[in-house]
């Protein structure tokens, strides 16, 4: 539905399973077929072990026919061209860890150190090194705790992903979609607001895990590994990591619990955990004892979950909270809510006598109950207020470093970050806020470039001209999310 209240295109009928309730906008996300389908047979039993064919392939095949198969024998796929992979797929510019070497510096002598690296990892000899504390702003003020890894760790994390991805992407949901190949926060925004539209979504629950990735019980997510690894080079490898500690100040701290929070395994393993304490449970729960629709939708630790009945959103909450203390998680009691939200809240509101219905926050974006020109119901999305102020704060911090550069230089710069905040912000019916942005950095450039000199001779016809040269327009970048879900989902296998 565009913003004159006119559909851009036919809506597609969701095609729902055999034998299956109507539940969600996810129900046509589909997992994808397994590549590198092969006709080659692996030994009876549940177990895929070291007889079956060394490419991941192989691996995913066994892993989408068989949920019961447990593997055995993974670690010869990381093999040096694994490695070398992951190095390059390494930011050069990242920070260093306990380690302090250098991407550049690693890669000066690349193929030794690589085949170095593979000798001690395949004979038992490889020691994960601790991580090097860090903090970065959050949009609230708080300080985020980072544990950065040494760049050897990293370049083994990313391998061993790599290979766990082939066995976990045929047993991920449809509505998981965080740090998942293939999927980013725009496909988990696009099924949401398709769920909203279409499904008979009436209330939302806007959720919260509180500290999730510092509370995260290592032994249950050991456990939860097992049901898939019998590796046991793996499954110590991932131990290792998650018990190498965090260095702050000079001083070791041991990490009993939670994974390190921008480790390169953290995303997967937070993954794993979530999708055996919550997404398989929201699956059987939606399937029985849900009387209406319900939707889902999660990237990482952050979801969002749709009812058609109040009396099933309020049954969710207690059982999803009995259900988060078995396994050591909290919802966080100030940012868990449950609203009146969906395309008939704002009527209904009206009729009791209340003011508009509430907001909510996923993924960088307030979801809003708009209204289309012509009166129909239109999920509004646009930019969150603190994260824009943090972004100008952030921009106009840079400035003042960069304030005595060539304004080519401070040109090209400012471009890539008005492109890089476009190309995530510019959805439809967020034309305000990008264009408040735009202003605002055009604004933080002119104060910048007067105060180079007391003598300036910067008015601001000269200025519009020089942000017209260098920073890229304002302007919608996004499609319509309904659009968008229907190309990416089209033809593709219903999630099970």
């Amino acid at each position: 539905m565009n913003e004159r209240g006119k559909s851009d295109s036919p809506v597609v009928p969701a095609k729902l399973p055999n034998n299956a309730t109507p539940v969600a906008a996810e129900v046509v996300e589909g997992r994808g077929l397994a590549k590198g389908n092969t006709t080659s047979t692996t030994r009876p039993g549940l177990s895929a072990g070291p007889d079956v064919p060394s490419g991941l392939d192989r691996v995913r095949e066994v892993a989408r026919r068989d949920k019961d198969a447990r593997f055995t024998a993974l670690l010869h796929h990381v093999d040096l061209d694994r490695l070398r992979a992951a190095y390059w797929a390494i930011n050069p510019k990242a920070a260093t860890g306990m380690d302090g070497v250098t991407w550049g510096a690693y890669g000066q002598d690349l193929e030794d150190n690589l085949r170095d690296l593979h000798q001690r990892v395949h004979g038992g000899a490889y020691r994960a090194r601790p991580s090097r504390r860090a903090y970065i702003p959050k949009a609230d003020g708080r300080q985020r705790p980072l544990g950065i890894a040494a760049l050897e760790d990293k370049i083994l994390q990313r391998a061993v992903v790599e290979v766990m991805n082939a066995i976990y992407e045929v047993d991920f949901l449809g509505f998981s979609y965080g740090f998942r190949p293939g999927r980013s926060p725009h496909d988990a925004l696009d099924a949401l607001a398709t769920g909203i539209l279409r499904k008979k979504v009436n209330w939302v629950l806007d959720a919260d895990i509180r500290d999730f990735f510092s509370r995260l019980d290592q032994a249950w997510l050991m456990k939860f590994v097992e049901h898939r690894i019998a590796d046991k080079r793996i499954l110590r490898l991932i131990r290792k990591w998650l018990s190498a500690g965090v260095v702050e100040d000079g001083r070791w701290t041991a990490s009993d619990e939670g994974a390190p929070q921008g480790a390169s395994a953290s995303p997967l393993l937070a993954n794993v955990y979530l999708h055996y304490v919550f997404d398989r449970w929201v699956r059987q729960w939606r399937r029985r004892q849900a009387r209406g629709d319900v939707i889902v939708a999660r990237f990482a630790d952050d979801f969002v979950v749709g009812f058609e009945h109040l009396g099933d959103a309020k049954q969710f909450l207690h059982d999803l909270r009995e259900r988060f203390v078995k396994f050591g998680l909290e919802l966080h009691p100030d940012k868990t809510r449950l609203i009146e939200f969906g395309r008939f809240a704002a009527q209904r509101r009206a009729a009791r006598g209340l003011g508009k219905p509430e907001t909510f926050d996923f993924l960088g974006f307030t979801h809003i109950c708009g209204k289309a020109r012509n009166g129909s119901f239109w999920l509004r999305r646009v930019t969150i207020a603190k994260r824009l102020r943090a972004k100008l704060k952030q921009v106009k911090d840079q400035l003042v470093r960069r304030r005595h550069l060539p304004v080519p230089d401070q040109g090209r710069w400012l471009a890539s970050v008005v492109r890089g905040h476009l190309a995530y912000y510019a959805v439809p019916g967020n034309s305000r806020a990008i264009s408040a942005f735009h202003r605002h950095v055009g604004r933080l450039w002119l104060r910048a470039l007067r105060r180079r000199s007391q003598r300036h001779r910067l008015t601001r016809k000269r200025m519009e001209r020089l942000t017209a040269r260098w920073l890229p327009p304002a302007r919608i970048l996004q499609p319509y999310p309904e659009v968008r879900f229907d190309v990416r989902t089209r033809g593709r296998s219903p999630v099970r």
